[in-house]
This record gives C-alpha cells, structure tokens and sequence, in this order.
C-alpha cells in the first residue's frame, strides 16, 4: 500500500529543529513524499531561535524553553511549560491526519489524545526507554517517579496507533512491555545521510601540537559517559605514559560544566577541549582530523540497548572507534569499533593507545564503518521503515 500523503505534526521537547539530526531527516523524507510537514520544538540558545520558520518546506514553530535543573523537580517544570506550550501551538497547526511525538518526555500521548479526538493517527517515534533513562539518570531506584514514569510509557504506547523503534531491541521493548503487535512496530535506525558526512583536508592545527587528536561527539547529560573517557584519559596519561594526544569534546547538555571540572580536576585541562556545540563545518573538520573517535557510554539498562547517533556519525566520517562494550553498540559498528569490557576505563585507555600506534588498523576499520553506514545502516532503508509507518497508521 502506498502512503496517501497528507498533514503531518511532529513534536519534539528535547532538541530544537533542525539540530535533531534525525528528526530532521524524517521531516525531509516526508516533505519529499509529499507530505505537509509541521514540527513542533523547543527554540535552541545559538541556532535554531526563531519562533517561526519555514525551511525546505517544513514548517516550524519553536517556543522558549529553560532546560531543568536541580534534579527530577527541575523536570517537572520543564516538561509542564513544554506541555502548555506544545499544546498552545498544535491549536494553531490545526488539524493534522499524523501527529508524530518523540519522546522523551513520555508526556507528549497527553497533545497526541487532543488531537486524536479531531481525527488524527498517533505516531509514537521512541527515542529513548524513559524507565531506563530515569533509572541510569538518578541514582534513586525504583522509586515512585520510577513507577509514575512506567506508567506514562504504558499510557503512551496505549494511545499509541503505531510506534517507531530505534532498533530491534528498542521494538522488542515495544512488542513485550508495550503490548504492541510486531505488525505496528517499525524499526527506523538512526542513520546519518553519509553524503553530509564527508572529508575534509585534516588541519594539524587542531591537534595543538601533539602528534594525535581523539574526538568525542554527543550529549553530555549523566548518562553519557563523558566522565568515564576523561578519567580513561587520565589513564592514557598516567598509567599507560602516552602524552602525544590532544582531545576535543564536541557537544553540550546539562552534564557540561561538570565535565569542564572534573577535567581540571584531573588535570588535564591543559590536554583536553570543549568546544560545546560547532556547526556541522566545523564538525567536519574536526571529525576528518580526528585519529581515533570515542564512545564511552557506560553499560546501564539504558545504554546498553540504545543506538548511539555518536558511533554512526564516526563511522559516516570513516573514524575507528573506542567503545565499551555494549549490546547495540557492536550491532551498530562491529569491526569498526574496538570494545573494552564495559565500565573498564583503564582497558579503555590502553585500546586508545593502540590504535594510536595502528595507522594500518585505524584506517581499516574507518573504511568497514564507511561501509557499514552507506549500506546496511543506510539512512536509505530506514527512509522505507518511516514511509511504511505512516502507511500503516493511515491505513
């Protein structure tokens, strides 16, 4: 069956548009399927500031957003000002045959059920396992957040019509704790458009003097790791001897300051960078001058089931990795990442120092990661899951 193209709302709370690389990308694909295409989202801080924006087609609406702070008291106020907003502007959308939300938060059901009540099909696009972000996020258990966040998944995947999974595990979540059938679960991997992603001459600059570069790229939330590759990084220096590096951490969240502290307080700030976050010319120049990329998000409920968008975009830049070792993780890269056991950062840093010192390798396993990203991982094949989900939920 092919899709009737039509009206299409997608909600996001956590990124602004088009930052979110991969809401971004389905907004294209659907705007090229002919579909009318709204999103919803928070206005960024340096880019994405308009209140009100039409690009390639794509109409955007943006509302002011202050990122919490303080702990899960903090999340509550964020995501009641993002709820009212939301709503706020889904009354001027008007009425839409897809309303598309990607979580988190697992509150967005709560515009999803308005709009439903007008005609719409809800789409829940499942970024991350909320239960499981709380659970790596706070140290506090199951407690009675971690209950009332459970609930709010149940909720959201009841009124859900269809729901987008990640990956396969991702859909086996969906299938077995969201009483989902298979048949309306689709699987659309984050997948960098590999044409965006391309080399540009490496600038020895960048390196500060030191023979190699080592490149993070992400979110730097509690989750991410951030603290994991700095204290591998005092490893590399202290234990392992190895000094010829210069790192650069690309990225924010509301773990940076943090990490810009415990850097110095490993004293390596003379060694390491953080740049926040750099446009997509600037990424290119520091990926293409980067020897080794890494990946150290830490095994927890979360991480070890979710797709890192981290780990696609090196491999896109044919950059070898330094992952732990996590289920998903070596799904994603497999020969082009080196796994340490998962947590281990002094493992961590004595694979860093081997690939320091295997050009041959380095560029081996860039070229199985090109590879991997440009056919079987392709943002292509996933463009086919996304079209067959809105088939589905418009059937």
């Amino acid at each position: 069956m092919s899709v009737l193209p039509g009206k299409a709302l997608i909600l996001v709370e956590n990124l602004s548009v088009p930052f979110d690389r991969r809401v971004w990308q389905e907004c294209q694909t659907l705007s090229g399927a002919g579909w009318e295409v709204h999103v919803i989202c928070p206005q960024g801080t340096k880019r994405d500031t308009e209140a009100e924006v039409t690009i390639d087609g794509v109409h955007i609406l943006r509302y002011p957003l202050k990122a919490a702070t303080g702990g899960p008291a903090g999340y509550v106020q964020e995501y009641g000002s993002a709820l009212w907003h939301t709503l706020r502007l889904a009354r001027k959308v008007g009425r839409v045959d897809v309303v598309h939300a990607c979580n988190p938060p697992d509150l967005l059901f709560l515009v999803a059920l308005y709009l439903k009540r007008q005609g719409a099909k809800f789409i829940f696009d499942q970024h991350d396992l909320c239960p499981e972000l709380y659970l790596s996020r706070f140290d506090r258990g199951e407690d009675f957040l971690y209950r009332a966040v459970c609930a709010l998944e149940r909720r959201t995947y009841k009124t859900a019509d269809v729901v987008i999974a990640t990956n396969e595990s991702y859909k086996d979540v969906a299938v077995k704790r969201g009483g989902k059938s298979p048949d309306d679960v689709f699987v659309v991997r984050s997948a960098p458009v590999v044409e965006r992603f391309h080399q540009v001459p490496a600038e020895v600059e960048l390196k500060k003097g030191k023979p190699h570069l080592l490149a993070y790229l992400g979110v730097m939330g509690p989750q991410d790791g951030v603290d994991y590759a700095l204290r591998a990084l005092a490893s590399l220096r202290d234990t392992v001897g190895r000094t010829d590096w210069h790192a650069v951490f690309i990225g924010s969240g509301d773990a940076f300051d943090a990490m810009v502290a415990l850097s110095k307080e490993l004293k390596l700030d003379d060694q390491v960078e953080f740049t926040g976050r750099i446009s997509d010319e600037d990424l290119l120049r520091y990926l293409s001058t980067a020897d080794v990329c890494l990946s150290p998000d830490p095994l927890n409920p979360l991480n070890d089931v979710s797709t890192m968008n981290k780990i696609m975009e090196y491999m896109a830049m044919s950059r070898p990795i330094v992952s732990f070792e996590l289920r998903e993780a070596r799904v994603s890269a497999g020969e082009a990442a080196l796994y340490a056991p998962a947590n281990d950062e002094p493992e961590f840093a004595k694979l860093i120092a081997h690939l320091l010192d295997s050009p041959d390798q380095r560029a081996a396993m860039g070229e199985l990661g090109r590879a991997r990203v440009a056919g079987p991982l392709s943002w292509e094949n996933s463009q086919k899951a996304l079209l067959a989900a809105y088939a589905a939920a418009v059937r």
